[in-house]
């Protein structure tokens, strides 16, 4: 849920409409010369560039890449680099013409593309999208990979060690707290092919986002979704139905609240603001899985977070206050512009005998 780089979808503007045929694309052809002349057909590289430079000009971020996936996505492809040459130069049909103009019409309305299109990419899988449940954004999927490799390094530890326990290491318990989408659930599932994950979320919209997605994927059968609001306390029947879990992992509202009103009016006009508004200090749901986290965590277990770059040293303080969690900040990892973003939450006796790595 990073915001500097959050693409700003948005604000509708009134009296847009959509009439059918593309009639601006009239300047990408020749007058008729004379009664019965057909036009030139229009090609798919045309299209990109005409709704492009109309993004551009109505001020519609990203305005190529914006034009390239929805040109892309109604000819069948995930990018427009992935067609041919001669794909982006064959000629497109009226109705081709006509889906792409409705959806860039949606663009228009500052619709974020995912939206737009209705599916997105993340780590490797393609997820349907739905308005209002929050976008998963790229670097969520570091977050992911931090899970991965600590799962990793767990399973090589025990093997080393070949202790009874591996077995049950190789098929780790995951809770994903604030699904979404079920982005981060279903990435793992995949990766982790052993593993059963408890995806939570308050939203009736993502809940049945997530159930679809997991259909879709066919991972259903290694997953329980939930409706439940993680402020509301612990449900200990429907968050642990297999037990405890090795891994809470979250990317959780965690924008302070007097910054809310900075954010594009595009994305809270179309993602659910409860997904973003952390409270006064960003704080109020990361309290929460913490406070909660002692009781469903096994003894070895971990927390992974997205934060605001602000958090850790927040956290930190939080934790020291709190010793009887016996939850102690491993390490805080960086996103890609090296911004404090993830942190590592150890399940400890004794929170005091781990050091904080920056990494």
């Amino acid at each position: 849920m990073w915001l500097r780089f959050m693409k700003p979808w948005g604000l509708r503007p009134r009296g847009e409409k959509w009439k059918g045929r593309l009639q601006s694309l009239l300047a990408l052809q020749p007058l008729r010369l004379a009664s019965g002349c057909r036009p030139p057909s229009v090609t798919a590289r045309a299209l990109v560039n005409h709704w492009a430079q109309l993004f551009e000009e109505r001020g519609v971020p990203e305005a190529r890449e914006s034009s390239e996936y929805i040109v892309a996505h109604v000819l069948g492809a995930k990018t427009f680099q992935s067609l041919s040459a001669s794909q982006r130069c064959a000629p497109i049909t009226d109705l081709q013409q006509e889906q792409i103009g409705e959806l860039c019409t949606r663009r228009l309305q500052r619709m974020p593309v995912q939206y737009v299109i209705g599916e997105w990419d993340f780590q490797g899988l393609t997820l349907k999208m739905t308005p209002p449940v929050f976008i998963p954004r790229p670097e969520t999927e570091e977050l992911v990979n931090l899970v991965l490799h600590e799962q990793s390094q767990r399973c090589q530890e025990f093997r080393r060690k070949r202790t009874l326990a591996h077995q049950s290491h190789s098929c780790p318990l995951i809770l994903d707290v604030c699904c979404g989408s079920g982005a981060i659930a279903l990435s793992l599932l995949s990766k982790l092919t052993q593993s059963r994950v408890v995806a939570v979320d308050k939203g009736e919209e993502a809940v049945q986002l997530t159930r679809e997605n997991a259909q879709r994927l066919h991972l259903e059968d290694r997953i329980q979704i939930v409706r439940h609001d993680i402020t509301s306390g612990v449900n200990r029947e429907q968050l642990l139905p297999w037990g405890p879990v090795d891994f809470v992992v979250s990317n959780p509202p965690y924008i302070f609240h007097c910054d809310m009103a900075q954010l594009a009016p595009e994305i809270l006009s179309y993602e659910d603001t409860d997904s973003l508004d952390g409270g006064e200090n960003g704080m109020s749901v990361i309290r929460e899985i913490l406070s909660q986290a002692p009781m469903l965590l096994k003894d070895s277990g971990s927390i992974f977070l997205e934060v605001d770059p602000r958090h850790p040293e927040l956290v930190e303080k939080w934790l020291q206050s709190h010793p009887d969690l016996g939850l102690s900040l491993l390490a805080t990892h960086v996103d890609f512009c090296g911004k404090p973003r993830f942190l590592h939450i150890h399940k400890s006796r004794d929170p005091g005998s781990r050091r904080t790595q920056n990494v």
